[in-house]
């Protein structure tokens, strides 16, 4: 049976979205970009546009999808950014990111990102304290876009709330097209650069964590094989060409892991890791609690200190699921990963 990328189901799923490809692909990757910066609109009009999307991406009639393209369309450049629009903070300042992944075409728009796209990051600073609890750095699942609003957006602003400094990341999206590495290496870029600026933040340089959702969670852990440690970037781009912040370490100290572990039999290479306290959440009516059961005695052979928790009735993909609903959460008691995440970084952070 084929496994992880190899699995029949993805050719499946790309052969089910083919129609709607070729008639909603270039309005579809237009609303994705404004998807991954969802910080900088409104954010009522970001969720229509999402739902809007979802529902044609899965649309098989094509007199359907041109009718409804066009609408969507009009909303999309209809929307606006706010007056107070946030700006990004780029990871790769003055060079272009380490690359490995030929991509130079998205014609066919495949891919929610085009080949130009820049990885980047955004801060939702922490509410209602003075001394900030840690600082989470959230990484959305699939191909971003819709991803992102609902699993690092939402999840983002509730981690807010709880007092963290929070930050969504826009990395390239791992196996859309790039690969693990490059991945790894957005992942990295910004852990180091909250660790540089962490008295500015107003959180200790040991107390912050990567919370990576699904795909996310496969591009965590990508951060922690190839770049924890003393591991760098130039050990696998070898033209690459380092700059201050490669000099700080890109450890995280704690992965929140929702959904996202390996795929069960992939391999991973334990040389020079250092691998932080895990998290996990998953949901019992989710295909990743046979990855999971795959990975966590793994980690603990590796005496990798690990939390799971497993929640009855849920399916794949349910973090922050609430900002498409109205504020109505449709499975209660996964919301509590949220909570015991919380318990489980403030003892890492506060107990050292």
């Amino acid at each position: 049976m084929k496994t992880g990328w190899d699995d029949p189901k993805w050719k499946e799923l790309e052969k089910k979205t083919e129609t709607a490809r070729q008639i909603f692909g270039a309005e579809r990757v237009r609303a994705a970009e404004m998807m991954d910066d969802c910080v900088q609109y409104p954010i009522d009009e970001i969720v229509k546009l999402a739902k809007w999307s979802l529902r044609l991406e899965n649309e098989t009639d094509a007199e359907v999808l041109r009718e409804e393209t066009e609408k969507f369309r009009a909303f999309r450049e209809s929307i606006q950014k706010k007056s107070d629009a946030p700006e990004p903070i780029q990871l790769w300042p003055g060079q272009n990111p380490p690359v490995m992944t030929d991509y130079t075409d998205n014609r066919d728009y495949r891919y929610n990102h085009n080949p130009d796209w820049k990885p980047r990051m955004y801060f939702i600073p922490a509410k209602g304290t003075e001394k900030p609890a840690g600082a989470v750095i959230f990484c959305a699942g699939g191909d971003h876009g819709e991803a992102n609003v609902h699993e690092a957006y939402q999840d983002a602003l509730d981690f807010a709330g709880k007092g963290y400094q929070s930050f969504i990341l826009l990395n390239r999206t791992n196996h859309n097209p790039w690969n693990e590495k490059e991945a790894g290496a957005d992942a990295a870029r910004a852990v180091r650069y909250v660790r540089a600026h962490a008295a500015d933040y107003g959180i200790g340089e040991r107390n912050i964590a990567f919370a990576g959702f699904s795909n996310g969670g496969l591009t965590g852990e990508a951060l922690i094989e190839y770049y924890s440690g003393k591991q760098k970037v130039a050990d696998y781009f070898p033209d690459y060409v380092p700059d201050a912040l490669d000099d700080i370490d890109a450890t995280p100290d704690a992965f929140l892991c929702i959904y996202g572990p390996r795929f069960a039999g992939s391999s991973f290479d334990w040389d020079g890791v250092v691998y932080p306290p895990v998290f996990f959440a998953v949901g019992r009516k989710d295909g990743a609690m046979d990855n999971l059961n795959a990975v966590w005695p793994d980690l603990m052979q590796h005496h990798v200190p690990v939390e799971v928790h497993t929640f009855a009735g849920t399916p794949h993909g349910q973090a922050g699921a609430k900002i498409f609903h109205d504020g109505v959460v449709e499975y209660p008691n996964f919301e509590l990963w949220q909570e015991l995440a919380d318990y489980f970084l403030q003892d890492l952070f506060h107990n050292r």
